[in-house]
């Protein structure tokens, strides 16, 4: 009989109990996950292809039958889209202007909060400075007061400026023609700030902070620290961002009826909304217009797609 304290070890290829996470993982890489996904994908593709089949249809074709009849009877042309894009008069629709102008407008109003959100959150992430955590908590406070609520005000600075007792302290813009566009920018880059701040701070405050204190070290300034060390591993959140901001200007309205100062400077969904009132019944043109306004932001989403995932998950998870 043995005296004195045993020991009792666990043995070594003793199996660990699936956390939860772990069970959810792998009830959603399972097959029949995949099947149901693949299916809910099939059946979210189908209006897209239907809109598609539909825009290179004649039109005695689309008016008398439905989209699905094309394979039993395949009978196609451009004419919809050629009226679409190039129609002189209009009721035909002619968005070449209009597809620059959203161009034209979403570009920058990408750019601008790409580049002030990613110098913002690399401020409140790296460098101290008194009272840096208030003004995070006021950025994501900003994300949940509607910007419908900031349009008239935000309208009146383009139009009067800003006085204080009498006092003009900035004056009215007054921009009239192109020039126009820069309130649309403006406005854009305003309502992006919150929700790209706090994006890109989150991924940020993950990276790993013996990297910028290395570089410290070494005598690197926060420029060189920013340009050098941080960019080049902010780009799957930088990616991620740009594709929610892109998406989000592309098919704006709102922001555009108001600020854009007329149809010269209106962008595709401005004429959009105007073919579906005055030409609800022009179904082959509505189609082919609806599918030319698709055609950026899915080229978009489909290059940046890699990074999106990655984007959206960074700083949610610590370890």
């Amino acid at each position: 009989m043995s005296t004195g304290t045993e020991t009792v070890l666990a043995a070594p290829d003793a199996e660990v109990p699936p956390t939860v996470a772990g069970r959810v993982r792998k009830k959603l890489t399972s097959r029949t996950a995949s099947a149901i996904s693949l299916v809910i994908a099939l059946l979210w593709t189908v209006p897209t292809l239907g809109v598609l089949i539909s825009s290179i249809r004649p039109e005695n074709e689309i008016k008398s039958n439905g989209w699905w009849n094309f394979f039993s009877n395949p009978q196609f042309t451009l004419e919809n889209y050629e009226q679409v894009l190039f129609g002189s008069r209009s009721a035909s629709g002619g968005l070449a202007g209009y597809f620059v102008n959203s161009l034209v407008i979403t570009i920058p109003s990408v750019l601008f909060p790409l580049a002030f959100c990613a110098l913002a959150a690399y401020a409140l992430a790296w460098t101290r400075f008194r009272g840096r955590d208030w003004i995070y908590i006021g950025i994501f406070a900003l994300q949940i007061v509607p910007l419908q609520m900031a349009l008239i005000p935000l309208l009146s600075f383009f139009n009067y400026g800003v006085s204080l007792g009498g006092f003009q302290l900035l004056p009215a813009w007054d921009l009239d023609g192109p020039a126009k566009f820069i309130t649309v920018w403006f406005a854009h880059t305003c309502f992006a700030l919150p929700l790209g701040i706090f994006l890109l701070h989150n991924f940020m405050a993950e990276l790993p902070g013996d990297l910028v204190e290395a570089a410290r070290v070494d005598g690197a300034t926060h420029a060189k620290i920013f340009r050098s060390i941080i960019l080049p591993l902010i780009v799957p959140a930088l990616a991620s961002f740009a594709i929610f901001q892109f998406l989000w200007v592309w098919n704006d309205l709102l922001v555009a009826l108001i600020f854009a100062g007329g149809p010269k400077n209106a962008p595709l969904t401005v004429r959009l909304a105007e073919l579906a009132g005055n030409r609800g019944n022009e179904w082959q043109r509505l189609t082919a217009a609806a599918f030319v306004s698709i055609i950026v932001p899915l080229t978009v989403f489909l290059s940046l797609q890699r990074y999106f995932v990655r984007g959206l998950l960074a700083g949610s998870v610590k370890g």
